[in-house]
């Protein structure tokens, strides 16, 4: 099948491309402005890639578009395939539609954590030899890529609480079918879309209320309101984790090393496990037990998981080291929200104890841009030994009145006691770190966006 994806650079768009090559498909797709890790998969896959929208991009011979869930109906592309006539589907059905209506499905769904638990759980069952499909917003190391078809029963995907498409205002994972759900966290985001935390857990309700009685739902015992949707989950049998007393899987001496963190699972009743994890913080070893509960639901034996934990290599833009240079060290993070940037600046702590760490952010999400999360910000920060917050992206969208106040977050951990400043422009962030940074120290780079290749300008800078 001839297919086109209309914003195509998008992890999830980008991902499903992946899957419809492997499967045999003709891909090709637009974007408005490419930039990796997913432009370097689509190049190396040899899916074509157009700037820009057009009616002249989507070939002759097209048979289906997908839809991309940014993109809008009065875009240019949508309206030339109404125009011809053509199938279109938003990117959640088509998945359902081509992989997912005959599997077993693990849905990872959450708040925080989605792309790291769905990428252990799929490198996982690849360790027990059992050929999972995945698809996952993110570029797992351990494969070079972000999905696959599997020839095995199982399908592993993360499950997306956002808006599906401009036709379809359900969250994406209502499609996803879930044998097995992970219910990682229930957090206020996506502040564009959902009116409050109240709204954001109904989400989830939803999603718990999609596991059939003969599946199972993971829950996070250490999160309040996930306690309480699996407690109502009207059907599914639940395992909860987490280091709470009483959680079903138990974690227990928790311990940040150099090369990532070392803690004890213990399972309710049944065998305690001594897991070696190269992920650092406290809330990945949260993710390492949601895996290991979702693989043990699935019946892989408990040293396979092990071993598939202690030889997982991360997801791009996940803590990614992207290099060293005079003594500096440069990691990559999608950390937005103000919880995922508290725990990525602890997680650092522990693994570089006693270097400095930088915080370099970009408030470019839809809620980040936004002025919601303007008081817990600082908190958030407050790990950092200095911080610098750049300027607000695409800031002329947002209402002034409602939009996010980078100098206001400098000022506020300034007051208190944290070295913080306002830098706007990229290339002035970047003479800044050139100036300031010294050998030893850990920069830690924060957006969810390209953010002017900031990290490779930084090492090229340090190596000139």
């Amino acid at each position: 099948m001839n297919i086109h994806l209309c914003a195509i650079c998008g992890m999830g768009m980008g991902s499903l491309a992946q899957l419809l090559r492997e499967s045999g498909h003709r891909v090709g797709g637009s974007d408005a402005g490419p930039y990796p890790p997913m432009s370097d998969l689509l190049a190396r896959l040899g899916v074509e890639v157009k700037i820009g929208f057009s009616p002249t991009h989507i070939p002759p011979d097209t048979e289906l578009v997908v839809v991309g869930n940014a993109v809008r109906a009065d875009n240019p592309e949508v309206q030339e395939t109404i125009r011809r006539g053509l199938r279109y589907l938003s990117f959640p059905a088509a998945l359902e539609e081509m992989y997912l209506s005959r599997r077993t499905n693990v849905v990872v769904a959450g708040t925080h954590g989605k792309t790291t638990c769905s990428s252990l759980i799929a490198w996982i069952l690849t360790r027990a030899g059992l050929e999972p499909g995945f698809l996952i917003g993110g570029v797992l190391r351990n494969f070079g890529g972000s999905s696959a078809s599997g020839r095995g029963p199982h399908f592993v995907v993360e499950g997306d609480e956002y808006h599906t498409a401009f036709f379809d205002r359900n969250p994406k994972f209502l499609h996803y079918r879930p044998s097995i759900g992970v219910l990682t966290s229930v957090d206020f985001d996506h502040a564009d879309i959902f009116s409050g935390l109240d709204a954001c857990k109904e989400t989830f309700r939803r999603f718990a209320a999609l596991v059939p009685s003969s599946g199972t739902l993971v829950a996070c015992a250490d999160d309040p309101h996930v306690r309480g949707i699996a407690a109502d989950a009207p059907s599914a049998s639940v395992a909860t984790y987490g280091f709470r007393e009483g959680a079903d899987w138990r974690l227990s001496g928790f311990e940040a090393t150099a090369a990532g963190a070392r803690f004890t699972l213990s399972r309710r009743g049944g065998d305690r496990h001594l897991v070696e994890s190269p992920l650092a913080g406290a809330h990945n070893a949260r993710n390492a037990a949601a895996a290991f509960a979702a693989a043990s639901a699935l019946g892989v034996p408990p040293d396979t998981i092990l071993q598939g934990i202690a030889s997982f290599q991360g997801v791009k833009r996940r803590q990614e080291v992207r290099g060293e240079a005079r003594g500096v060290t440069v990691v990559d993070d999608f950390a937005h929200h103000p919880t995922e940037v508290r725990e990525t600046i602890e997680a650092l702590k522990g693994r570089y104890a006693g270097r400095r760490i930088w915080a370099v952010w970009e408030p470019r999400t839809n809620s980040s841009r936004r002025s919601f999360f303007q008081d817990e910000y600082p908190g958030a920060f407050l790990g950092a030994d200095r911080v610098v917050v750049a300027g607000v992206f695409r800031a002329e969208q947002i209402e002034e009145t409602r939009r996010f106040s980078p100098q206001k977050l400098a000022a506020d951990l300034a007051r208190r006691g944290v070295h913080a400043r306002y830098i706007e422009r990229v290339d002035e962030i970047l003479a800044a770190l050139l100036a300031e940074c010294v050998p030893g120290d850990v920069v830690l780079i924060m957006s969810n966006g390209s953010f002017e290749d900031l990290h490779e300008r930084l090492l090229a800078g340090l190596v000139g």
